[in-house]
C-alpha cells in the first residue's frame, strides 16, 4: 500500500510523493487523512536545518502531527474503529522515509491507541488538539498565566484554556500589531505599553529566549517563568535580578495522552473552543509553496493542507 506524502527531502526541499506503507498490524488502523496542519514551531526548524539533535531527525522524512481523517481499515483487533473520525498525533509507518512526525500525508497506519475520537463537526479545527493539548500541559504543575508573550495561535490557545478553567483573564504581549486582533476575554498589547512588575506566572510562548532578562524584570517575588515554546538556540538570563526576585523557572514539553483527552473533554462540553485560528488553507499538491508561506508570511497565522483531493 502507498500513500501521497509530504516529503523534506533536505533542509528548504520539499517534495510530494509516493511512498510504500508498512503493513497493518492486528492492533493498528489505516486513516485516509483530510486535514493536516503546518507547526511554525519544530517544523520550521525541520524546513531550515535548524533542529538541534532530536530521536528520529534525519532526512528524508514526512513531517506532520496535527492531522484529521477517517478510520477506513484496521488490523483484526481494532475492526470496530472503522468508520471513526480521529486526530493522528503523527506516524511511523514509511518504508523508505523517517516519520518525524509522519502525519503530512494522505493515508497513515497508527496504532489503534494513537487515533484519538474527536467530532468531525469541527472539521479542519480538529487540526488544533495537539497545540491544545500542549496549552494544557504547560499549565500542570503551577499557577495559571497572568501574563502570556506571543499571541501566535499557542499563546490564543494558552489564553482560551486558562479562561476555559476559570482562571482571571491574562495580559497578552505581542510586538506585532497585526498579531494583536482575535482577542476573545483577555487583553492584547506591546510590552511596551505594559507597567506591570509583578506577574505571578509568566508563559512565554514566542520560541525567542533572548528577552528573558525582560521578562525576571516583570516577575513577583517569587514568581514563576514557563518556557512553553520551542528555542533553537541556548537561553540566558542575568543572575542578580533572578535572585533578587527568587525566580523560578519551568519547562514544558509537548502534549500526553491525558492532556489529549481532558482537552477532548474541554471542547465537548463547551468551554474551549479552536475557531477562528486557522487562516490559510491549501491543497495538499500545492506543499511546496504552503511550507514556506507558513514560515515566512507574517500574515500566515496557521497553515492547514487539504488532502481531500488525494485520498
Amino acid at each position: 500500500m502507498d500513500a501521497l506524502a509530504v516529503i523534506l527531502e533536505a533542509p528548504k526541499r520539499l517534495s510530494l510523493r509516493s511512498l510504500a506503507l508498512e503493513p497493518i498490524g492486528p492492533s493498528d488502523v489505516l486513516v485516509e487523512i483530510q486535514w493536516s496542519g503546518v507547526s511554525t514551531g519544530t517544523e520550521k526548524l525541520l524546513w531550515t536545518g535548524e533542529m538541534p539533535a532530536f530521536p528520529g531527525m534525519g532526512y528524508p522524512l514526512v513531517p506532520g502531527y496535527e492531522s484529521v481523517g477517517r478510520v477506513v481499515d484496521a488490523g483484526a483487533d481494532a475492526t470496530s474503529r472503522i468508520g471513526e473520525w480521529v486526530f493522528v498525533p503523527g506516524a511511523s509507518c514509511y518504508k523508505d522515509a523517517r516519520g518525524l512526525f509522519g502525519g503530512s500525508a494522505s493515508r497513515v497506519i497508527v496504532p489503534a491507541a494513537r487515533a484519538l475520537p474527536v467530532s468531525e463537526s469541527l472539521g479542519r479545527d480538529g487540526v488544533l488538539f495537539a497545540l491544545a493539548a500542549t496549552a494544557l500541559h504547560s499549565m500542570q504543575g503551577g499557577d495559571p498565566p497572568d501574563l502570556i508573550v506571543g499571541h501566535g495561535v499557542l499563546g490564543r490557545l494558552l489564553a482560551r484554556m486558562t479562561l476555559a478553567s476559570g482562571a482571571p483573564a491574562p495580559m497578552v504581549w505581542d510586538i506585532n500589531p497585526d498579531r494583536r486582533d482575535g482577542a476573545r476575554g483577555y487583553s492584547v498589547i506591546h510590552p511596551d505599553d505594559d507597567e506591570r512588575s509583578d506577574y505571578r506566572a509568566i508563559y512565554d510562548v514566542s520560541g525567542h529566549g533572548a528577552g528573558l532578562d525582560g521578562l525576571v524584570a516583570r516577575l513577583a517575588k517569587g514568581g514563576e517563568i514557563v518556557l512553553a515554546g520551542f528555542y533553537d538556540t541556548p537561553l540566558s538570563f542575568t543572575f542578580p535580578p533572578a535572585f533578587q526576585r527568587e525566580a523560578r523557572f519551568r519547562i514544558a514539553a509537548e502534549w500526553g495522552p491525558d492532556d489529549l483527552a481532558a482537552t477532548r473533554a474541554m471542547i465537548e462540553s463547551q468551554a474551549l473552543a479552536l475557531d477562528g485560528l486557522i487562516s490559510n488553507v491549501r491543497p495538499a499538491n500545492e506543499a511546496a509553496e504552503a511550507y514556506p508561506a507558513a514560515f515566512e508570511d507574517p500574515d500566515c497565522l496557521k497553515m492547514v493542507l487539504d488532502w481531500s483531493e488525494c485520498a
